[in-house]
């Protein structure tokens, strides 16, 4: 008796931490993905139609079975790169994810020399 008991104990918090889980991962799927019509927002935070309709349409992809590699190509088939506020790296958009450190290293190349110069006019 105290065996079926602890078993039904167990079985209810296992599910309910895979619930969680589960959760989870459609929270951390919506957020990164652009409501199109609120364009500010993800569709985490939209109450729009479209976010609507993008909530069901992950939650059944998420019970057919699909990760969140296949859900992404699936809705930038549908509605291009710009669904995704995290896209992935190509040779389109190398520029996007580099230009910023190379603006970076230049500036602080640039801060360098200016430094180096001013030191060696002091010196002089």
């Amino acid at each position: 008796m105290i065996f079926k008991k602890i078993l039904i104990i167990y079985f209810f918090l296992f599910s309910s931490l895979q619930s969680n889980e589960a959760n989870q991962e459609l929270i951390e799927i919506y957020k990164n993905l652009r409501c199109l019509i609120c364009q500010g927002q993800s569709v985490a935070d939209s109450n729009s139609d479209f976010a609507t309709t993008i909530k069901l349409v992950v939650q059944d992809q998420i019970r057919e079975g699909k990760t969140k590699k296949e859900i992404y190509k699936f809705l930038i088939s549908k509605y291009g790169e710009w669904i995704v506020y995290q896209p992935s790296l190509s040779k389109n958009n190398f520029l996007l994810w580099f230009l910023p450190y190379f603006i970076l290293a230049l500036g602080g190349l640039i801060i360098f020399i200016i430094i180096r110069k001013s030191r060696n006019n002091k010196a002089n």
